[in-house]
């Protein structure tokens, strides 16, 4: 067996389901063994960035490995921002990236995609990976792989596998698939007995889930597990869309000065928070009214439990979790304390002559999610996702503590290669200028995303922080005129019923992207990002008060 097959097969052993790729020279011959073979399938989109987003957003779905392949330097170096979105956001991504092979690394020229050495594209991606390797030795190839790939999984992080030009046929053997890292069973004990104990001795604990409880498999044993314990739930702001049809007491998304005031009480108010799998930064936590004391909390995260100051190390989340549901009883007796209504989210969309606003937008598709229920959903960074903030629960992949734009088109692409249910794109006109045109690779690859482009001829999120700022707009570059080129069909509406009619139009046709260019003007934004804005600017005047 060559050293490509071999990888490619260890690929698909450990979760993966499809390569998203562009050839070049130093990959090539890595390419002909992907489509030789049909280990995995191979789709390749138009640039690099793109390929990461796909990737990333395949591994959101399918809670597997979702892999990449590039050329050395020029390549490689495009993806950058992507993984590093997908290592600050815990999505476990394989990038597999050519390199120079050993006779032409040491041959005294410079070669064409190289920045400062041989090692550089190695070293930069170091800081965005949580484990790197280049397969320059046959023997030592299969272990490494194998060590890269469980990284890969049981940290949820990107890692780098560097395959030189010339090791690609190098005979090999089968890759193995390593056991899970051992932990320590008697700290997980203790931590759950401990955790336990804290939450019946409070008296308003709330449970907040975030990402990684989608990606490490465990989403239906948390939810049980709040079922068991009564607790009510929030997602954070990256969670959004978790929970969201396993049928537990879902009350809303955490947005702190930004949501709802009754959810916003739920975690401000309650004197001991039960944190899975958060990530504990300012797009979910920094819009409070009040400074969050997290040492009040129970958190697992990262592999580890922390207890006031008290941290236990290593510890998986599924670990912890079936840990506490061996100590519930499935049926819990008592009566249930009373809690606040859960959202009123916006519906009953009235299709008149009226202009649009933003608020519309989630409006018709609350609708839509009441009569024929919960779909994907991938949005993109801006207006848009605060959009997805006032949907009702339905799934959700989006960007929301790194906070890259251009995601939302190939992240949809991504989405409906590894499900192979069509997705619904939410994307603002600066996003969609920077990567909307892979959807011009729809009709090759099959694909029929709905895409619902929030136009304001802006890049509304920087007015809303600065409303004085002329650097902002963009024009109008009528966008459904493109996406009649591009192969699908676009839709540009102004009004309450030309957004009804449009909506009903691109769900009933299948078979070419539907692309719904929703205009307003500029200025007009959510109410979630108003309140959102509103409160942000709040808080630093009272921070530069204080100071």
């Amino acid at each position: 067996m060559t050293l490509g097959l071999a990888l490619l097969r260890a690929l698909k052993n450990h979760g993966a389901q499809e390569i998203f790729g562009i050839p070049g020279d130093f990959i090539l011959p890595l390419f002909k063994q992907i489509e030789e073979s049909r280990i995995l399938p191979l789709h390749t989109l138009s640039h690099e960035p793109a390929l990461g987003f796909a990737a990333d957003a395949a591994a959101r779905m399918h809670c597997g490995l979702g892999v990449m392949a590039v050329t050395y330097g020029a390549g490689a170096l495009n993806v950058v921002n992507a993984v590093a979105s997908a290592y600050a956001e815990c999505s476990p991504l394989v990038i597999l990236a050519g390199c120079p092979g050993e006779v032409e690394a040491h041959s005294g020229l410079v070669l064409h995609h190289q920045v400062r050495s041989i090692d550089s594209q190695l070293r930069i991606f170091s800081e965005i990976t949580c484990d790197q390797v280049r397969l320059s030795n046959a023997d030592t190839a299969p272990e490494d792989i194998a060590r890269v790939l469980r990284n890969c999984r049981e940290y949820s992080q990107p890692v780098l596998i560097e395959i030189p030009r010339d090791m690609t046929l190098a005979p090999m053997r089968e890759v193995p698939v390593l056991a899970p890292r051992s932990f320590n069973q008697e700290a997980v004990n203790e931590a759950a007995d401990e955790w336990l104990a804290r939450i019946h001795a409070a008296k308003n604990p709330v449970m907040v889930v975030d990402v990684e409880v989608r990606r490490f498999g465990v989403e239906a044993r948390v939810a049980e597990l709040a079922r068991r314990l009564q607790l009510p739930v929030l997602t954070t702001f990256m969670g959004r869309g978790l929970l969201a049809e396993d049928g537990v007491d879902l009350h809303g998304t955490y947005l702190g000065v930004a949501g709802a005031p009754e959810t916003t009480a739920l975690l401000d108010e309650s004197d001991l928070p039960v944190m899975l799998g958060a990530i504990l930064s300012d797009s979910n936590f920094g819009v409070s009214a009040q400074r969050m004391d997290f040492r009040r909390a129970l958190i697992a995260a990262h592999r580890e439990v922390r207890v006031g100051h008290h941290v236990y190390h290593d510890i998986p989340l599924a670990a912890l979790v079936e840990a506490l549901l061996e100590r519930i009883p499935p049926q819990r007796t008592g009566t249930p304390r009373a809690l606040p209504p859960q959202p009123d989210y916006p519906r009953g969309l009235v299709a008149d002559d009226t202009p649009l606003c933003a608020g519309d937008l989630s409006r018709a598709l609350n609708d839509r999610i009441l009569a024929h229920g919960p779909m994907n959903i991938v949005s993109d960074m801006g207006d848009c996702l605060f959009a997805a903030m006032e949907l009702l629960p339905t799934p959700l992949v989006a960007p929301g503590y790194y906070a890259t734009m251009g995601f939302g088109v190939p992240a949809g692409i991504g989405a409906q290669v590894a499900t192979g249910e069509r997705s619904l794109i939410l994307v603002g006109d600066g996003a969609f200028q920077m990567t909307g045109w892979e959807l011009g690779n729809c009709p090759r690859l099959g694909l029929d995303p709905i895409v619902i482009l929030l136009n304001n001829q802006s890049w509304e999120m920087i007015r809303a922080f600065q409303t004085e700022s002329q650097c902002a707009a963009l024009g109008d570059w009528r966008f459904a005129d493109i996406a009649n080129v591009l192969g699908g069909r676009g839709h540009r509406v102004t009004t309450r019923k030309e957004y009804k009619t449009a909506l009903d139009a691109a769900f009933a046709e299948r078979g070419r992207f539907q692309l719904i260019e929703f205009m307003v003007p500029p200025g007009d934004s959510t109410p979630t990002l108003q309140r959102f804005s509103e409160g942000i600017r709040a808080l630093r005047a009272r921070a530069a008060v204080a100071g």
